[in-house]
């Protein structure tokens, strides 16, 4: 719990946290201003560490973000994005369906042999752009903007559904395990999730931005021989490839994901070896997102650290409507629960702070402990809002896509996945037994 700093002010961090998250949500303020204005706040008043506050910059997530930034412009000026684009137009380029419908299945399919949402975002987003600008679809255009949140969405959201693919899994898996002495199996944790929260949500996400966001992209044919590999090419698609099969293999070596990136970031960057100078890295990281990402990771730190998600988990189980005879009204209590808790500790805070509480959600709804911790995993792979879920933030960052569009399109596939999917989701444990 929160213990008060020495000093002549001290503000309770829960108020600044909700503030943030408002200012967030209504993006009355520009994304990075809120996250600089949240760390004056606390820093001035005493409210937390400053070691909490600025917990973001010290965290894997963000120098995984950063590296990506470079890859991705390294990517792009060497041509190499342009290569692999022109190698994949003529499969996706059939008609507007096919090409949303094709990113959400790269995104997909990448999350099965590429454990982190961030690097597979690096990789894909300079190629899907590249994607878009060879088929008309330029800086600005509606197509462009459902392109990018196609990468944005399809790789969080569609990863909760595979065990090692989400950072959220990682934490839940971890804290269950921590707490309970409980261990997940891959492939009863894919059968469980996959069909829902992978296929039929892929498809609501490709319908909703098909919908949304119209377009008429032009129609590439089977590509021509092209010209052969500079040594740029050459030189960064080795680093490349041995940097997504450290990524691939980090359980092995015991290396993170974001380590590796930013070795191959400094790579990217070193005078002859590398590909970019010091204006074009200037240019080519987002700083603002960098600083939004480190707003976030700071906030989930500051929540946590203050106890302020088990105060309010704590608060609200007993009003919640849990009835071991209404197992779907039980369901949705549980789910909602997850939802909420969503807004203020984020995806990778949200099984940190749900998971302590499962044992008494499972004592009053009569569910099977694995049950109740297996709930919230529609409720973190289904944000609101952006904020919630630090790779959508990134990708719209990559892209440049307005926030605003990021926010509409989040907040709609959330209310149709909790209309649509969340009953069909307890129809489906219930079929294998997960719910008598």
């Amino acid at each position: 719990m929160t213990e008060i700093l020495p000093g002549t002010w001290f503000i309770h961090p829960g108020w600044f946290a909700a503030v943030a998250i408002v200012l967030w949500a209504t993006n009355a303020l520009p994304e990075y201003l809120t996250a600089l204005l949240f760390f004056a706040a606390l820093t001035i008043f005493r409210s937390a560490p400053a070691s909490v506050v600025f917990a973001g910059f010290e965290s894997a997530a963000f120098w995984l973000v950063l590296s990506g930034f470079v890859l991705g412009a390294a990517i792009k000026k060497v041509g190499l994005a342009d290569r692999i684009a022109n190698s994949l137009s003529a499969f996706l380029t059939q008609s507007w369906p096919s090409m949303v419908l094709g990113v959400v299945c790269l995104t997909y399919a990448l999350a099965f042999v590429m454990p982190s949402n961030m690097g597979r975002i690096t990789l894909l987003m300079p190629i899907i752009m590249a994607l878009a600008d060879r088929t008309g679809l330029g800086e600005g255009t509606r197509g462009r903007i459902a392109l990018a949140l196609a990468v944005g969405l399809g790789t969080y959201e569609l990863s909760a559904s595979i065990l090692p693919a989400n950072v959220p899994n990682l934490v839940m898996t971890g804290a269950a395990e921590r707490a309970y002495g409980l261990h997940f199996g891959y492939l009863p944790y894919f059968i469980l999730h996959a069909p829902i929260l992978g296929i039929v949500k892929g498809a609501l996400i490709t319908g909703f931005l098909v919908w949304m966001f119209p377009a008429q992209p032009k129609r590439v044919e089977s590509a021509a021989s092209q010209e052969k590999m500079s040594p740029a090419e050459w030189r960064l698609s080795i680093i490349l490839l041995v940097t997504l099969a450290l990524w691939i293999t980090d359980s092995l070596h015991g290396i993170q994901p974001a380590w590796v990136g930013l070795v191959a970031a400094c790579i990217c960057l070193l005078p002859k070896v590398g590909f970019l100078t010091g204006e074009e890295f200037a240019v080519g990281v987002n700083v603002r997102t960098c600083i939004y990402l480190a707003g976030i990771l700071g906030l989930a730190a500051v929540v946590a650290w203050s106890g302020l998600g088990d105060l309010i988990g704590n608060a609200i189980i007993p009003l919640l409507p849990l009835d071991p005879a209404s197992p779907a009204k039980s369901f949705a209590s549980m789910v909602g629960l997850a939802s909420l808790l969503n807004f203020v500790v984020t995806a990778n805070g949200l099984p940190a702070v749900f998971t302590p509480l499962a044992k008494s959600l499972a004592d009053h709804s009569g569910f099977q402990l694995v049950t109740v911790l297996m709930s919230q995993v529609l409720a973190y792979a289904t944000p609101f809002l952006p904020y919630q879920a630090a790779p959508i933030v990134v990708a719209a960052g990559i892209a440049r896509v307005p926030m605003r569009y990021a926010v509409l399109t989040c907040a709609a596939v959330a209310m149709i996945s909790y209309a649509v999917l969340a009953p069909i989701d307890f129809f489906w444990f219930r079929a294998l037994g997960w719910i008598n």
